[in-house]
């Protein structure tokens, strides 16, 4: 069974950076387009970004552009995010999955909680 393991979320003040990480148990993760969603408080799960197979096409949401940056090393089975200049409205759990997200893949996700 495959599964997806989000990791690097925390408290961070409001400008600040953080650099999520998602490890995929699987080999054939290089053969997946990647994505990361986030689910904030009371509001239905989102989109952030995704990835192409190769790491060469990225998509963002509107909230995240020029802010956020998906990378991807599919030598490790990690997709990555790193975040900056970060909003109180970037408060969320934030989740990796395939793009389009698989409903067996979701995992617990990681907490991100930007304070002022």
């Amino acid at each position: 069974q495959v599964q997806l393991v989000e990791s690097g979320g925390g408290l961070v003040q409001a400008g600040g950076s953080l650099r999520l990480s998602c490890t995929a148990s699987s080999r054939t993760f290089s053969s997946w387009t990647m994505g990361w969603f986030r689910q904030p408080p009371g509001k239905e799960r989102e989109f952030v970004a995704s990835i192409s197979t190769g790491g060469s096409l990225t998509r963002y949401g509107d909230s995240v552009k020029g802010r956020f940056t998906i990378s991807r090393d599919n030598v490790k089975n990690t997709v990555y995010l790193q975040m900056n200049s970060l909003e109180l409205e970037d408060t969320a759990v934030y989740y990796c999955n395939t793009y389009p997200p698989r409903v067996c893949f979701w995992g617990q996700g990681t907490q991100v909680t930007v304070s002022s």
